[in-house]
């Protein structure tokens, strides 16, 4: 479904992104993990074909990403979006405008899940209120790829199960979901497989049932391994 090949990122002369090969396939949940700066949003902003790599490929059911895939990609940055004038249902009026596997019907049932409110105005929301409406506008999209990066950044424990349990109805045998965070325990509860990535380098990608069954490591367990004790933020 997606795939990087010896992709690479450089940005004044210092790789975010070094020579990655990856192949992400449908039907699993992918965790990426590392610490900030690891490189984790540099790849996912090239494969919804945001950034273009200095070197390298990133596909998309075996074509270079670009006008055609970002219809089919539904990515979820970790910078604010919306006009500050904007509602919530101006918000899903915006996403049907531009994308066109939008569901308005389940934007608004999203919206009731995570305490959400049409007319509640973008400007007024804290930032965890405001990560829940990013969320539920990109899980509105009947996308083949859902990326989400950094979901759970400056979200509380009870906001968190709600996120979570919308992230896991959605996922089928027929979609590929991608997120991006640096809270491992988070992760374990939802995906099923882990990409580590390390300065801009892959580190591993592994099936985490295996990993548990052969190895006798959790997610959180590799994590440090390969991070230790000065770069985890678990």
């Amino acid at each position: 479904m997606l795939e990087s090949r010896d992709l690479t990122k450089v940005y004044g002369g210092k790789a975010a992104v070094n020579h990655v090969s990856l192949k992400l396939e449908t039907g699993h949940i992918y965790a990426m993990l590392g610490p900030n700066g690891s490189g984790k949003t540099t790849w996912m902003k090239m494969a919804a074909g945001l950034v273009k790599p200095t070197s390298g490929e990133m596909l998309f059911e075996g074509s270079p990403v670009g006008v055609d895939s970002r219809r089919q990609v539904a990515y979820m940055s970790t910078e604010p979006y919306f006009y500050t004038w904007m509602t919530a249902k101006d918000v899903g009026r915006y996403y049907e405008d531009f994308f066109e596997d939008f569901r308005p019907e389940r934007y608004l049932e999203l919206l009731d899940h995570m305490e959400l409110t049409p007319d509640m105005k973008t400007r007024t929301l804290s930032s965890g209120m405001a990560a829940k409406l990013k969320i539920a506008a990109t899980l509105a999209r009947d996308a083949k790829v859902w990326m989400l990066d950094e979901p759970f950044n400056g979200i509380d424990l009870l906001a968190r199960d709600q996120i979570r349990g919308s992230i896991l109805e959605g996922a089928s045998d027929s979609r590929l979901l991608i997120l991006s965070s640096h809270l491992v325990e988070e992760m374990e509860a939802i995906a099923d497989r882990a990409v580590y990535i390390r300065h801009g380098e892959l580190v591993e990608c592994c099936d985490l049932e295996e990993m548990r069954q052969e190895r006798g490591l959790s997610m959180a367990d590799r994590y440090r391994e390969i991070y230790g004790q000065k770069e985890a933020i678990a």
